[in-house]
């Protein structure tokens, strides 16, 4: 039972002492380097010892770990609750159209873009793969990862008001694109209105839609406010502490059995604890208790998925054909993520102002993550899978390794020294 964390920490503090002591890389772009690389050493020791079956041994051996259960419906609340505590209300909320507009109508953009580039780039390689199931692609590979985000901001310098609206996106349009996934799986492969096979009419799935989010977010209202009353009656850190525990592991597991989204809940209760009860309900001593306990967890769970994404290369379709399939596709979310930051940006600048490269450090900051990678695990078993898993990776990784590296530099250059302000 403790094999798995026990190999993925050892994993951590050995590939974190290597980045730390020579590469000198932001922790989470290192780890998955680093993991990436020694899973492509390790399985080419097939090369030389095909009798050992190295390759397979460590495909078992992922395959054993439930990524999209690990992450969806473990990992994803801490990180998300301990992401969303840190968010300023008030900047939050004079992001609120930015926020609100790209988390929807950016994800809708880029699912339709990366979609209909998918299925046109499948078919341009002679390989069929249903137009509905490329939709679900482009849902996949849409939204910016909270996770990975979130890292790249505690170490760059950003104008705060920008920060606000980078971040605020990461963390709102994940939950929105987990709804689209749950819905286009359900049209693709039956779940809605009575099951697979029966027709899915247009009120099914907008009942979906509103039951998924406007029940995450009042779920996530309500469970906040629950344990803010808490909070606010004792003054033990420890106690304190444990009930914004209890707060996270609760509602998530109330989400996953109400079929409401678990992770908008997740930000909604975040941002409410972070702000309203950092500042009517605790001491300074439970305040300083709870910054340090939350910042320990999102770091540790922050290492180990990293890791996990460079490990899942060994799962990958290594056929030449899907190989560079999948670097176009990296071309075309470039274009897909630019054109979901240009058009809701521009359509809000007669109302709310836009400052000087916006569009291009919010395009060049979404950063996708594990969130993608374990959507993409989810898919049913389908045979055009592991096409969309290695095209999903390759998204991925650019983003982590060549956006997450370049972000900083793109930001200086364009507002100087200013940071945050």
């Amino acid at each position: 039972m403790l094999e798995v964390p026990a190999i993925l920490l050892t994993c951590v503090a050995i590939f974190g002492y290597v980045n730390g002591r020579y590469l000198k890389l932001p922790l989470t772009v290192g780890l998955v380097l680093i993991a990436l690389i020694s899973a492509m050493l390790v399985a080419s020791i097939d090369n030389f010892a095909p009798d050992a079956g190295i390759t397979n041994k460590l495909k078992v051996w992922l395959e054993g770990i439930d990524f999209n259960k690990t992450l969806m419906e473990g990992m994803l609340s801490f990180l998300l609750f301990a992401g969303a505590l840190h968010v300023n209300l008030k900047d939050l909320i004079d992001s609120k159209l930015h926020v609100a507009t790209l988390a929807s109508l950016g994800v809708m953009i880029s699912t339709l873009v990366n979609g209909l580039g998918f299925y046109g780039l499948t078919q341009l390689f002679g390989i069929h793969i249903d137009f509905l199931v490329c939709i679900l692609f482009g849902v996949i590979v849409s939204p910016t990862d909270p996770v990975a985000v979130l890292a790249m901001l505690k170490r760059i310098k950003v104008p705060t008001r920008l920060e606000a609206t980078i971040a605020g996106e990461s963390l709102f349009n994940d939950g929105v694109a987990v709804v689209f996934y749950s819905m286009l799986v359900a049209i693709a492969f039956g779940g809605i209105a009575g099951g697979e096979g029966n027709a899915i009419g247009a009120n099914a799935i907008v009942g979906f839609f509103v039951r998924e989010a406007f029940g995450g977010a009042l779920l996530g209202l309500i469970s906040g406010y629950g344990a803010f009353l808490l909070l606010r009656r004792m003054d033990d850190y420890i106690v304190e502490v444990i009930t914004t525990l209890a707060l996270v592991t609760g509602a998530y597991t109330v989400a996953l059995h109400l079929h409401v989204s678990g992770p908008i809940a997740m930000v909604i209760a975040g941002v409410f604890i972070g702000n309203t009860g950092r500042r009517l309900a605790m001491s300074e001593m439970t305040k300083t208790h709870l910054a340090a306990f939350w910042h320990l967890i999102d770091e540790i769970l922050n290492a180990i998925l990293f890791v996990l994404i460079g490990f899942v290369v060994i799962m990958l379709s290594h056929e030449a054909e899907v190989l560079i399939l999948s670097v176009f596709v990296i071309l075309v979310s470039l274009l897909a993520r630019w054109l979901a930051v240009f058009i809701p940006m521009t359509g809000l600048s007669p109302v709310v102002k836009k400052e000087r490269g916006d569009i291009i450090i919010l395009a060049w900051a979404g950063l996708r993550g594990g969130i993608s990678v374990a959507l993409a695990l989810a898919l049913p078993p389908i045979a055009e899978k592991p096409i969309i898993l290695t095209a999903t990776y390759a998204v991925v990784v650019f983003t982590i390794l060549i956006q997450g590296l370049s972000i900083e530099p793109l930001i200086k250059r364009i507002h100087g020294g200013e940071g945050k302000n």
